[in-house]
């Protein structure tokens, strides 16, 4: 009987890469997935959050699991702290897709959910502190996208004017970063 494949939600925190092994030479002491938590061999993150980026991350044993999530069927939300406080055209653009660069090329984003989220929503502070309102007004929104470009949702939010501060991955399908503390790991039992 083969082995149980295993699931897990984390909570990745800024400044943390999603892998489990650094290639680079100039930055080793870099935190990374392994620092958290005693995975089980074969282990791989579902998609990645750029360094910069928090949230919800899916890791599993299992390949075929990793494929279906990263595919179109997921929907994957976000919310995003952008500078500025954003304008009904600005999220009109965001809903009907933006045209941003991938590896040099342009690509229009497929029509995405946008909300402006009041009151903002509560995260834990994070290492590195975002900008205060000394500097100009912030705002929030939620941006769900069935795509996952590299660095995408920032691209998106730039290309209409709205610079990305903070970005929290909260969902992706139906599993919820819920009460997660920022690098606490949560075994589940299913990814369905």
């Amino acid at each position: 009987m083969p082995a149980q494949h295993q699931h897990f939600l984390f909570y990745k925190p800024y400044g943390v890469l999603s892998q489990f092994v650094s290639n680079q030479t100039t930055r080793k002491n870099k935190k990374k997935l392994g620092d958290f938590y005693n995975y089980p061999q074969g282990t791989m993150a579902i998609g990645r959050l750029d360094e910069k980026s928090e949230g919800l991350l899916l890791l599993t044993t299992d390949g075929r699991v990793s494929q279906e999530i990263r595919s179109r069927a997921v929907e994957k939300e976000y919310y995003v702290q952008v500078d500025g406080v954003i304008t009904d055209h600005a999220l009109s653009m965001l809903k009907n897709g933006v045209i941003i660069s991938i590896e040099g090329k342009q690509y229009n984003t497929l029509p995405s959910k946008v909300l402006r989220l009041t009151p903002p929503p509560l995260f834990p502070e994070r290492s590195k502190k975002v900008r205060d309102e000394r500097h100009g007004p912030t705002s929030w929104v939620s941006i769900t996208i069935r795509e996952g470009k590299f660095r995408q949702v920032r691209k998106m939010t730039a290309a209409v004017g709205f610079p990305t501060l903070r970005l929290v991955r909260v969902r992706i399908g139906m599993l919820n970063l819920g009460n997660l503390q920022p690098g606490e790991v949560l075994p589940i039992a299913t990814l369905g």
